[in-house]
This record gives C-alpha cells, sequence and structure tokens, in this order.
C-alpha cells in the first residue's frame, strides 16, 4: 500500500496529496502519470505526476466524481492500495535546453505544467509561464511557478487577479511584442489547447500539447483516449499523452468528450444528492 505522507487543499475542490513511492519518484520524468486504486472494489483512475523527491510522489486531484470524492475523506497516515507507476512517454524537454519556452497552462492543468516548467528551468532553459482560472479562488501553485520562470503571467475570467481574459490573448501579445519563442507546451482543457495552437502556428513555433485530459483506463485498453495525429489514430496514455499540437485533430476530441455529457451529470447529482431536473 502507497501510504499518503501529506495531504493539503490548494482551494475548495483541489487536494495536493504527497504519496510515498520511492520506486516511482526516482524513475519518472515531466509528463508522465499513476494509475492508482483505493481498493480492491474501486476503480482505476490516471493522474499525472505533478512533482518528486527521492522519497514522494505528488499529485494533484480535483474532485469532480465518485473516486475523488472518496480520495477527499482520506487523511495522512492512510493509502492507497495501488498505485502504479511511472506509465506514458516522458515530454521530450532536453533539446530545449538553453532555448526560449513557453509553457500555457489552463485550471487544474497548472499541475501537470509545473514539473515541465521546473524541469526546463533546471536544464537551463529561458522559461515565460502563463497560467488561467476563473478566479483568482482557483489559482494553485503560484509561488511554485514563480520561482522555476523568468516571467510569469497569471489571467483570470473575471479579472479578480493578474488580467482579465484567456491566456491566449497574453501569448499573442508577446510575441506581437516581439518575444520569440523556439517551442510552446500546453495543458489544459481542449478547446484551450487548440486555441493556442491557433496563435502558435501562423508563427511556426513548435507546439506540444498534453492530451491526458482525455485518459481514463491509463493502458489503451478502454479506446476513450484514442485520437487522430497527422491522420492516424493515437492513444494518449500510450502514445502520449505529449503530442505535435499543429497535428491533432482537437474537433474529434472534443466531440468524443462530449457524448456521454449527460450520463456523467447525472452520475455526479446522484453522488452529491444534487437536485437536478427534478431528480436526484
Amino acid at each position: 500500500m502507497a501510504r499518503i505522507i501529506e495531504k493539503t487543499n490548494l482551494n475548495d475542490n483541489t487536494i495536493k496529496f504527497v504519496v510515498r513511492s520511492p520506486e516511482i519518484a526516482r524513475k519518472a520524468l515531466p509528463g508522465q502519470f499513476i494509475i492508482l486504486r483505493l481498493d480492491e472494489r474501486g476503480e482505476r483512475v490516471p493522474f499525472t505526476i505533478s512533482d518528486t523527491d527521492d522519497e514522494n510522489v505528488t499529485i494533484i486531484v480535483q474532485v469532480v466524481g465518485g473516486t475523488t470524492m472518496r480520495m477527499n475523506e482520506l487523511k495522512a497516515g492512510d493509502g492507497f492500495l495501488d498505485f502504479v507507476g511511472p506509465l506514458g512517454v516522458p515530454t521530450e524537454l532536453d533539446d530545449l535546453k538553453g532555448k526560449n519556452v513557453c509553457v500555457v497552462g489552463g485550471g487544474l492543468g497548472t499541475a501537470i505544467a509545473y514539473p515541465q516548467a521546473k524541469y526546463l528551468h533546471e536544464i537551463g532553459a529561458n522559461v515565460d509561464v502563463i497560467m488561467g482560472f476563473k478566479n483568482k479562488d482557483l489559482i494553485i501553485l503560484h509561488d511554485e511557478l514563480k520561482a522555476c520562470s523568468d516571467n510569469l503571467y497569471i489571467t483570470t475570467d473575471d479579472g479578480s487577479f493578474g488580467k482579465q481574459g484567456f491566456v491566449t490573448q497574453v501569448l499573442e501579445e508577446n510575441i506581437k511584442a516581439g518575444k520569440t519563442y523556439d517551442h510552446v507546451l500546453t495543458i489544459g482543457p481542449v478547446i484551450m489547447m487548440k486555441n493556442v495552437v491557433k496563435v502558435t502556428k501562423p508563427h511556426n513555433i513548435p507546439t506540444t500539447v498534453s492530451m491526458n485530459s482525455i485518459m481514463v483506463d491509463g493502458t489503451g485498453m478502454c479506446g476513450c483516449c484514442r485520437l487522430t495525429v497527422g491522420g492516424k489514430m493515437k492513444f494518449a496514455c500510450v502514445d502520449g499523452p505529449d503530442f505535435d499540437g499543429f497535428l491533432v485533430d482537437f474537433d474529434e476530441a472534443m466531440n468524443r468528450g462530449r457524448n456521454y455529457l449527460e450520463e456523467e451529470r447525472d452520475h455526479i447529482c446522484r453522488l452529491t444528492g444534487e437536485v437536478r431536473n427534478g431528480k436526484i
């Protein structure tokens, strides 16, 4: 059993878990993920690794469904029955040493952007970080990102912190102001990553997108994370989760993600007891 060393509530629905797992901690690289299971009857859930030290693995979890609601009830000293990794292909970052790189993230994608920005900073890249949130109460890892970036830009939808607007606006403004980026990495909602690529592609700035948000099973067997990249079928969990943003069919990925939206909403309502459309 993988023991929880530390549990921290970053905001009302986002939790940081530090889990003792030396074997994973010593091998994990940015972009990789773990799969955990709470107990013998629990579902298998993938979570991207947000940070490591010699002994521990950090994951950041948003409370959105049955398993994450149960995880929210755990405390330091509790553990996970299964905690397996590192899985997935690491992000290709070593070639960016000494280059000008921009890391663009949104919402919970910040937890995935952080290890990439941190690694780039450690190998000597010049790192700009642009992070977007709905409002100031949802901002996470601000101090950590500030410590590993040359310039940190925060946007909020409502203007309650930083610049009001979207991450794409800041990215486009920086490029028009003369900033030259050798590479852009973006992690967050699929629509956000699509719009980041719309900004970078006309300037021919290579752009890596992380498609971990569409993963379910984490092994390729369920097929839920299949997507088209350069006209070929790929699986985010085994072929990625990182891909060339210029080649990803974002519209296909978004359409598939909406297939079971109604069923997912009903599932959440049953878990929380929330009344919706006259139903529990």
